[in-house]
């Protein structure tokens, strides 16, 4: 007779770490799903931050934008550890991150109304606070079923959940375009970075698994860029049966731009290559500015086709900035997170410089052509000089 595992055992399954060296661990279709449902909220707030950039309001478009982003990245990083960690695929769980998209697809909904003259974060923060207390009965699951690491996971469980009173307070003052309320949104964005800083040395790092968060952070990074190629193919339809050629150079623009930060990232030097937990925190937490500015750059490319097409009064070098600033600090970010530890030489700043050097080209009239052209001489001069080095370095052993 087959052994087969008892309805009950299906449904509610100890919650114990998994092996973090686990051979062949790779993302759950329940993990892309996840996914693909904060994309759905992540191109909301690009399209908010397109519209602002196309109304004259860049500067209150970037402090929503990055507001909206920084709800909708620090849920799905915490989810992320967390299921590297202890994923065990039960009906409990499953049902748990159902809750978490339901949050999140709450917070893509209310997004829209965090960009408008008088913001509005009802839906905002109650899709977030929704799914930080699913991660707060995740944790709690995972103290009980581990005695090893329950002092970090109730921390977690008790620092997200008094996190969320924080927000719910919050709340009550509706006001994110005021300098008071900006400054106590930083405050809450900080108890938030804490929570981790605090947890993790408490019974030593959570057994995250090294190879799975890499996969899972370029999964997230590959969908983010699709926002960019989606500008591409709206300055693409804008010409139907007409020939524009601005339209058609920034299109082209696009690609080259898009597959130039996609090279970058999936370069063939290791990302993350040590589970120490200060390398964890800064490779982790700085991502927020890759997923970021990569969302942002779809958003200008968006902007610029408005202007194109004379849908917004603002200067054309107002949407060249749109798309070069956001790419600038995408390659500082890709140095910081990865190639000042895994490259050397001037390998080691080819981004940080040609990121610098797409600021400059429209400002001395190349345009969006020359921040394509940087952005893409950029990988091409990193990957040769990291190549070259990596040979050095096999031939000298």
């Amino acid at each position: 007779m087959t052994n087969q595992a008892s309805p009950i055992a299906t449904f509610l399954r100890p919650l114990r770490p998994r092996d973090p060296e686990e051979h062949h661990r790779a993302a759950t279709p329940l993990e892309l799903f996840f996914d693909l449902v904060s994309v759905i909220a992540i191109a909301s707030a690009a399209a908010g931050l397109h519209h602002a950039i196309s109304e004259n309001h860049a500067s209150e478009g970037v402090i929503t934008f990055l507001i909206a982003f920084f709800a909708i990245w620090w849920a799905w990083m915490n989810f992320t550890w967390f299921s590297s960690a202890y994923d065990n695929d039960d009906v409990v769980y499953r049902l748990l991150t159902m809750i978490l998209m339901a949050g999140s697809l709450t917070m893509a909904a209310g997004i829209q109304f965090l960009f408008t003259a008088a913001p509005d974060l009802t839906m905002v923060i109650f899709g977030y606070v929704v799914m930080r207390i699913a991660m707060v009965v995740l944790w709690l699951r995972a103290a009980y079923h581990d005695p090893v690491g329950r002092k970090t996971n109730l921390a977690y469980a008790i620092g997200i959940f008094l996190v969320q009173i924080y927000w719910v307070i919050y709340l009550t003052t509706q006001s994110v375009s005021t300098g008071l309320g900006q400054a106590l949104w930083v405050v809450g964005a900080l108890l938030e970075l804490a929570v981790p800083t605090i947890a993790e040395p408490l019974s030593g790092n959570t057994p995250w698994h090294r190879h799975h968060i890499i996969e899972r952070y370029g999964l997230l990074n590959i969908i983010v860029l699709g926002e960019t190629l989606l500008a591409g193919s709206i300055a693409l339809r804008q010409f139907a049966g007409e020939l524009n050629l601005m339209l058609v150079h920034t299109a082209l623009s696009a690609l080259v731009i898009v597959f130039a930060l996609w090279w970058a990232y999936f370069a063939r030097q290791e990302h993350l290559g040590s589970h120490t937990l200060s390398r964890a925190l800064q490779w982790g937490y700085g991502h927020f500015f890759i997923f970021a500015s990569g969302a942002a750059v779809g958003g200008g490319f968006a902007a610029l086709v408005d202007i194109i097409t004379h849908h917004s009064d603002v200067p054309l070098l107002v949407g060249d900035y749109a798309v070069a600033i956001p790419v600038a600090i995408y390659y500082a970010s890709l140095w910081f997170v990865r190639d000042r530890f895994a490259c050397r030489g001037f390998s080691r700043y080819a981004l940080l410089i040609f990121g610098l050097l797409g600021l400059v080209a429209p400002a001395i009239g190349l345009g969006l052509e020359g921040i394509a052209a940087t952005t893409a001489l950029g990988v091409i001069v990193r990957n040769w000089l990291a190549g070259r080095g990596e040979s050095a370095t096999h031939i000298s052993h």
